[in-house]
């Protein structure tokens, strides 16, 4: 299923991205965060940003200083680099989009420190009222962004929560407490010590242990991703992909 949707434009090409330099730590509380599309999964942690793409899942973590934020868009995997004020791809054809301070990416947007928003050729969009904690593109295209602990769309007042986290569904994104995502077969949960499967009505119908990590769909598969980059793969029922099997 498609969670993260391409953009509807092109995408610009402009000068090559920043793919060199000192590779940067970051600070403790530089953010966490992963973004899952049918081609891979990418994900920062600690200013590094990185992209494993199906069917191999090998990891290219390109030398970056200050990544904060990934998302996929059109194919391609992409980082924002607040300090740099660019938007640049994470492998393939380097591309990079000037945009500022971003703090946040989607599918279709960077949203910057005051909130306002561009889209992936640089040109403005909707956008939201503060610098959002993270953002996702639901299955029709449209967006939403975690703002202050609740779950707000571009360009309209109010909102749902309190969320920790953005979790995409079948027919939209909804707020939760840990990473999670919903597909026909139930909702899967990382609670920081087992990945989890609930039923319906909220019963647990499946576990494996599981430290914290980000989870996400890759086709039919589930993904997981720590902090440090370890990759593990899953199908519908937890059963784990071993790698004899990849």
């Amino acid at each position: 299923m498609r969670f993260l949707l391409p953009l509807a434009l092109l995408l610009t090409a402009c000068t090559p991205a920043v793919l060199s330099g000192p590779m940067s730590s970051g600070p403790a509380d530089w953010p966490f965060r992963a973004a899952f599309s049918e081609l891979g999964v990418a994900w920062v942690s600690g200013g590094r940003a990185c992209v494993a793409r199906a069917p191999s899942f090998q990891p290219v973590c390109p030398r970056l200083s200050g990544a904060v934020d990934v998302a996929w868009a059109q194919g391609d995997a992409w980082a924002a680099l607040p300090g740099q004020g660019l938007l640049v791809t994470l492998d393939r054809a380097p591309r990079t989009v000037n945009v500022g301070r971003v703090v946040a990416l989607s599918a279709t947007r960077a949203y910057r420190e005051d909130g306002s928003a561009v889209d992936y050729t640089g040109q403005r969009v909707p956008g939201v009222r503060g610098a959002p904690q993270a953002a996702l593109t639901g299955p029709q295209g449209e967006d939403y962004a975690l703002l202050h602990s609740r779950v707000v769309r571009p360009g309209q007042e109010g909102g749902q929560g309190p969320a920790a986290f953005l979790a995409p569904t079948p027919t939209g994104v909804v707020g939760a407490a840990h990473p999670q995502v919903q597909t026909p077969t139930g909702t899967y949960r990382l609670t920081g010590q087992a990945l989890v499967r609930l039923d319906a009505a909220g019963q647990v119908r499946a576990q494996v242990p599981h430290s914290e990590g980000r989870l996400g769909l890759v086709g039919t598969e589930l993904v997981t991703v720590s902090p440090g980059g370890q990759l593990r793969r899953f199908g519908p029922d937890l059963q784990e992909w071993t790698p004899a099997q990849r």
